[in-house]
């Protein structure tokens, strides 16, 4: 059993023809992104929009229609992963890089549907660290403003270089360790100049599907 790949299955089963279809990224949405493009050689009709430059590689690959954002006024649907989900459906997104143009995504998705494997599931977020993308310039600045809300920091590698978002900045990865407020916390990160967005996704998801390793499929739908 991959519980990832049966949560993003039972997901995809939520779109229909004519929608407009936001791809997520990172290695739950990957299974997504298949399973799309199998319905779509079945017969379904969508436009798609992705959240990365991987997703949308992919999805071309796989002969899912993309279309620009100048073509589209809404998302009907936009499917991803998460790193964590707490009790009340907030999000540490991130992992993969591409938090900035996931949130775009979701905010204006008229249904965000969120899946996950079991164990992404926790009481409070901040284990995983939290993803925020700074603009590189004075980046030992913003870092330390970020330092001053009580996390530790770091910036993100890739072989021994800083890892860039494909907007061109640069990833800070901050430790919490607990994350009581994220509502709060989501606004006082954003309020730093240089800070350009974070991975806390808070009050934005639609459905939450959850995978077990023993095969069964759970929906929590926001109240």
């Amino acid at each position: 059993m991959n519980p990832k790949k049966q949560a993003a299955e039972k997901a995809v089963e939520f779109i229909e023809d004519g929608m407009v279809v936001g791809l997520g990224t990172g290695s739950t949405a990957y299974w997504a992104i298949q399973k799309i493009a199998q319905r779509i050689q079945e017969g379904l009709r969508i436009r798609a929009v992705a959240s990365s430059r991987d997703s949308e590689e992919l999805a071309n690959k796989l002969g899912i229609p993309i279309v620009p954002f100048s073509e589209i006024e809404w998302i009907d649907i936009t499917i991803d992963g998460a790193d964590e989900v707490d009790t009340h459906l907030n999000l540490i997104k991130g992992g993969g890089g591409a938090l900035v143009r996931e949130k775009i995504l979701a905010i204006n998705s008229k249904r965000f549907f969120v899946i996950v494997d079991e164990s992404k599931q926790v009481e409070h977020l901040g284990q995983f660290p939290l993803p925020v993308e700074i603009v590189p310039f004075a980046a030992n600045l913003t870092m330390n403003q970020l330092k001053e809300l009580g996390c530790s920091t770091r910036i993100r590698m890739s072989n021994d270089e800083a890892y860039f978002t494909d907007n061109g900045n640069i990833i800070v990865d901050c430790n919490f360790e607990k994350i009581v407020k994220p509502i709060e916390l989501n606004k006082q990160i954003n309020l730093i100049p240089g800070v350009v967005d974070n991975g806390l996704f808070t009050r934005m998801v639609s459905s939450l599907v959850i995978g077990y390793n023993d095969g069964n499929i759970r929906i929590i739908d926001q109240p």
